[in-house]
């Protein structure tokens, strides 16, 4: 397909008579969308199909983003002139985004993508895209010309990444230049045409206090996960998709000491660490001809001979796990990682299965008894109704009685019901029992008494 007709199909939906569908957004400024009329998405049209016949679109990208906007800008104001627009300036400024976002950026998810509320864009086919504000997924207006136009979108951003999305390798992941997590998936293995979901890179990262402000947890979890961290105890971080595994990760992560050196094994970079000693590796696809994959298993690997003082995994799913818990055995304590379980137990069971998906034929013993002398802490986070992210338990991995690794809860969140506005209700609470590693903290200088665990008895 030439560039004049790819260009063609990006453009705002229109109805059979050529008239503009609904309205949709055309940019957002803190929350707030601004709605672009069916006047306004027609006049667009018309200047987008002028404009592809009187500009060479492909020299844009040649050129820096301001060049290219002041010159997109210069060529449809003069375009809007010999059409005689009959449109204000707020009009004109609206019109001319549009055609702004049709040329440089990913069209209809602009605005989406400048509204700072949103958290996650679901584009489940060209007229339907929903969004998810404050752990919420609403529908929203925006949507595309078609599926073509959609695929255009999708191939701009996966291309960018130096990646590709075909009948023949139909799913992608890639990442867009603010760090935002891609996943595409297109037919046939996608039944009513293309999809994609973007999980979007938090520019600011929230930091402690951030998450007690919006009841995560408490500060006495806070005060012992800070601890935990700097005592060097390996920890887990279990709960379901969205449920906040990443920033409580970035959160923990923080704690580590300035002077330690960090390697850092993700499919999709998404962590934000600060410390000056970090290293950074991602994962790599194989090429068009099946070649040179570069998998979290070999990244996980390959750190430990980087001499690492710290290695934390974004999120074990396979074979990786079995190295990320030889390196916790051998040395390299005070490492983290996240996974994908409904349950503290769940996260252990999934853990053994990765043991087999791994090759490994081991006894169901030794392999149980090399997780509970890796893992010290699994922390456990849920979404619920309410859009809330909650820690809802944390639990030491206290050994082994037979063949059952034995855990020991600490602290949860004890649930009562839901209030009239469809907040879930309930209050953080300990268990009263006192974990083990508190010995471990106390030699390593955090001042934690036995009191915040429901216990009266002074630290000897």
């Amino acid at each position: 397909m030439n560039l004049k007709n790819r260009m063609s199909q990006v453009i705002p939906r229109m109805d059979k008579q050529g008239a503009p569908g609904n309205t949709q957004p055309s940019a957002a400024a803190h929350g707030v969308t601004v709605v672009v009329t069916p006047e306004e998405q027609a006049w667009a049209l018309t200047l987008h199909r002028r404009l592809v016949k009187v500009m060479d679109l492909s020299l844009i990208t040649s050129m820096s983003h301001d060049d290219a906007c002041k010159q997109i800008h210069e060529v449809s104001q003069r375009l809007m002139a010999e059409e005689a627009m009959p449109l204000n300036e707020a009009s004109r400024r609206r019109v001319l985004k549009l055609i702004e976002d049709e040329v440089l950026g990913l069209g209809p998810l602009e605005p989406l993508l400048h509204d700072p509320t949103i958290s996650d864009i679901l584009v489940n086919s060209a007229d339907t895209v929903y969004v998810e504000r404050h752990g919420k997924i609403e529908h929203s207006p925006v949507r595309f010309h078609n599926d073509a136009h959609l695929m255009n979108i999708i191939d701009r951003i996966v291309t960018r990444v130096g990646r590709r999305i075909d009948e023949s390798s139909p799913m992608v992941d890639a990442r867009l230049s603010d760090g935002s997590r891609v996943n595409a998936i297109i037919p046939p293995l996608a039944l009513d045409g293309p999809s994609l979901s973007i999980r979007r890179f938090s520019v600011e990262r929230l930091k402690l206090d951030d998450l007690i402000g919006l009841e995560t947890l408490n500060e006495t979890m806070g005060e012992i996960i800070r601890g935990i961290v700097g005592a060097r105890l390996n920890i887990l971080i279990s709960g379901g998709t969205g449920s906040g595994k990443t920033t409580m990760l970035n959160v923990a992560s923080g704690f580590i000491p300035p002077d330690e050196r960090i390697v850092t094994a993700e499919d999709s970079a998404e962590l934000q660490l600060q410390q000056p000693h970090t290293v950074r590796l991602e994962t790599r696809p194989p090429n068009i001809e099946g070649k040179g994959e570069i998998t979290l298993h070999h990244l996980v690997r390959n750190s430990l001979r980087m001499r690492p003082d710290r290695i934390v995994v974004g999120e074990v799913r396979g074979e990786e796990a079995v190295d990320m818990l030889q390196a916790m055995n051998t040395g390299h304590d005070g490492s983290l990682t996240t996974i994908h379980a409904n349950s503290p137990r769940d996260a252990l069971f999934r853990l053994e299965n990765m043991f087999a998906m791994a090759g490994y034929n081991m006894p169901i013993k030794a392999v149980r008894s090399q997780i509970a002398s890796a893992i010290d802490v699994v922390i456990q986070l849920e979404r619920m109704e309410d859009g809330r992210r909650r820690m809802i338990s944390m639990q030491e991995v206290s050994g082994m009685e037979g063949d059952i690794i034995t855990m020991s809860e600490i602290f949860r969140f004890d649930r009562t019901g839901i209030d009239e506005e469809g907040r879930v209700m309930g209050g953080f609470t300990t268990t009263g029992i006192v974990p083990r590693f508190l010995d471990k903290l106390h030699k390593r200088g955090f001042d934690i008494g036995y009191d915040i665990f429901g216990v009266n008895r002074q630290a000897g």
